[in-house]
């Protein structure tokens, strides 16, 4: 069955809820509001017309300077991508967090367990927090690490970097010291640079 098959399902089983449904790249991406983002997640699991059982992936997006140019509209989003092994369909799930500041958003987990570490690893790289997650803490960077490293406005080096001190036997953090250099290959670099 195609993508077009499964928009028109879509459409009659959430209604209203389906209305900013988009096709591209040969699948579908269903954007929820935040309010919504659970009991669409539900329906499209639990309703046996759909049954879309396995949760494949679950990032976080940071939307702030999306496409080369200003992005209108709210700057982080959750994206889901939804297996139907039964129906042999795929669909994308977005949700929208509500605050710019401090980005919030329903856990996946009682729906697809899996979602568990996904949302770890968007929680850590963007500051996404995913209300009612069961264990909610890094997975990535270590325990002492500052921000959020995948949000378009986290400083290429970072803010502090770790590093072991054989004088005081221990790992320390100190400020970034990473130097500019030139990354231009030789060959463009030197003018006098000789062809063989």
């Amino acid at each position: 069955m195609g993508i077009e098959v499964l928009a028109e399902r879509l459409r009659t089983r959430l209604g209203e809820a389906a209305a900013d449904l988009r096709s591209g790249f040969g699948e579908l991406t269903l954007t929820a509001p935040a309010s919504q983002y659970l009991q669409l997640a539900q329906v499209l699991r639990e309703d046996a017309s759909l049954g879309f059982e396995q949760l494949i992936d679950l990032c976080g997006v940071d939307y702030s300077s999306y496409g080369e140019r200003p992005w209108e509209g709210r700057r982080y989003a959750v994206v889901a991508h939804l297996l139907s092994v039964s129906n042999n369909w795929r669909l994308r799930l977005r949700g929208f967090c509500t605050d710019d500041e401090f980005p919030v958003i329903a856990t996946l987990t009682s729906v697809w367990p899996a979602a568990g570490w996904y949302e770890r690893e968007a929680f850590d790289l963007y500051g996404i927090v995913f209300e009612g997650h069961p264990d909610l803490r890094r997975i990535l960077t270590d325990y002492g690490f500052v921000g959020h490293p995948f949000r378009k406005d986290f400083p290429v080096s970072g803010h502090v970097e770790m590093r072991y001190d054989p004088e005081q036997k221990r790992v320390i953090y100190q400020p970034v010291t990473i130097e500019p250099r030139e990354v231009t290959p030789r060959v463009i670099r030197e003018d006098s640079y000789a062809k063989p």
